[in-house]
């Protein structure tokens, strides 16, 4: 562990110094492309300007034989677009720290597009050790090809060890950018009896209380909630994102945004999109309602300070509301400046 003098200093000599606050950014969803597949790629340049964060996945979904595709597949889509003009993040998921194919993933995209590049998603994050690994070798590479601006570090929470270190992993770096739910390989690892990424099942439930011969009401429960809540406090503890991890029925349009809107309500900045049709689900559910944003400028605007308290509509309102009014104004500011049809509706 880094004691706290030494903590931002860069772990290379030449590295860039890493970020003391992350840079404030709309990152409603994390836009999964294969860059191995040729049509998909070719559609990059049009989709940069509709999403808010483009992943070129190198791990899962991608076969063996495509690894080496793959990768340069993405330094190809990095190099073809100007993601910056569009204000659109550039993310890589690189393979997992076990594979035989980690060293060539960071090696060759640092060395050809570092400077584009700005998160690296770690797949299977047990612990700060895996951190501590990825944010040296990020620093060495930087120095290296003179990269000017850190790259951050994105976790996956997808094994049962991983959820039981969250609080660790969280504070392991500066880099730290945030972390996702996997929720596919932490079913696996945890040993849950479900085949489905993401969502509920109709298996996991409560029944209410008889009550004579009416039929027992049943209600479905959300397999993810603890979780969630686990990440969400370790993420907003240590000032980096939680998000949402993948929906994987995509014809379940429902099922996908109910929840994406419960991880919004706990606190996630935004989800995963694997399919093209979930991305308006994403931009409509990770901003705030034009409802909620007007009562919230009016909670602001009467307490410009912060402190104090205030009667409106009838209900009282403190320095606490009044800090969770800030979270939907600068929500939606955030939102606005993307987003012109929204910027009308917010009043912004």
């Amino acid at each position: 562990m880094k004691l706290p003098r030494r903590f931002f200093q860069p772990l290379a000599a030449g590295a860039p110094a890493p970020f003391r606050d992350l840079p404030v950014k709309l990152e409603r969803m994390i836009h999964f492309v294969p860059p191995h597949i040729d049509k998909v790629r070719a559609r990059v340049p049009e989709l940069a300007g509709t999403v808010d964060i483009v992943l070129g996945n190198l791990e899962d979904a991608v076969p063996i034989d495509q690894k080496e595709a793959a990768r340069k597949g993405f330094v190809a889509m990095a190099k073809a677009t100007d993601f910056a003009a569009t204000g659109t993040g550039l993310w890589t998921r690189i393979n997992a720290l076990n594979s035989p194919w980690i060293l060539d993933d960071l090696f060759e995209v640092v060395s050809e597009v570092g400077s584009k590049l700005d998160v690296v998603m770690v797949p299977k994050v047990e612990g700060p050790w895996d951190i501590h690994y990825i944010d040296q070798l990020l620093a060495q590479l930087e120095a290296r090809h003179k990269v000017e601006k850190p790259i951050l570090v994105h976790a996956i929470l997808e094994t049962a060890e991983g959820v039981a270190n969250v609080d660790a992993i969280a504070c392991a770096s500066p880099r730290m950018h945030g972390m996702s739910l996997g929720p596919a390989d932490l079913a696996a690892s945890r040993g849950m009896k479900t085949t489905r990424v993401g969502g509920g099942h109709p298996d996991y439930k409560v029944l209410a209380d008889p009550a004579g011969d009416t039929p027992r009401v049943s209600a479905q429960q959300d397999l993810w909630h603890y979780t969630i809540a686990r990440m969400v406090d370790a993420c907003m503890a240590n000032g980096i994102k939680a998000f949402y991890g993948p929906f994987g029925d995509f014809a379940d349009g429902d099922a996908c945004e109910a929840q994406f809107r419960n991880a919004f309500l706990m606190g996630c900045a935004g989800a995963w999109t694997l399919h093209p049709s979930q991305v308006a689900i994403a931009k409509r559910v990770f901003a705030p309602d034009p409802a909620e944003v007007a009562f919230a400028a009016r909670i602001v605007e009467a307490m410009p300070d912060g402190t104090g308290a205030v009667m409106l509509d009838g209900k009282m309102q403190d320095d606490a509301t009044w800090k969770q009014a800030k979270v939907i104004v600068d929500l939606a500011k955030l939102v606005a400046e993307k987003d012109p049809e929204l910027a009308k509706s917010y009043g912004l």
